[in-house]
């Protein structure tokens, strides 16, 4: 089993080949390939490489599937006895990404 842990967007991810995810928009459109190379961590075979801060040999390639909304996110303010109430919401952008290979 090859999984790698991948730095996108601020937010850390474990991948491996022909894994479907969804991650913070990014500035790609459908059909293109992307290269992630901020590797945090690769393993194959049992063994395992750490990187400080990143593994420099280990790059991620994926391939965009489309930029979506998400699910709706609801976000409510209250104050007791006051009678403050507000709700708010909003829909994030995502990237569903599916990750072609882990190339060393």
């Amino acid at each position: 089993m090859e999984y790698a842990v991948v730095r996108i967007g601020g937010k850390q991810y474990k991948v491996s080949t022909g894994d479907i995810i969804e991650v913070d928009k990014q500035d790609v459109k459908p059909n293109e390939q992307v290269i992630f190379d901020d590797v945090l961590l690769f393993a194959s075979n049992g063994k395992t490489k750490i990187g400080n801060p990143k593994v420099d040999s280990v790059k991620v390639k994926a391939l965009v599937l489309e930029q979506k909304k998400g699910k709706k996110i609801r976000v409510a303010k209250f104050k007791a006895k006051v009678r403050y109430r507000r709700v708010m919401g909003f829909r994030p952008q995502l990237t569903r990404l599916e990750i072609i290979n882990i190339e060393t």
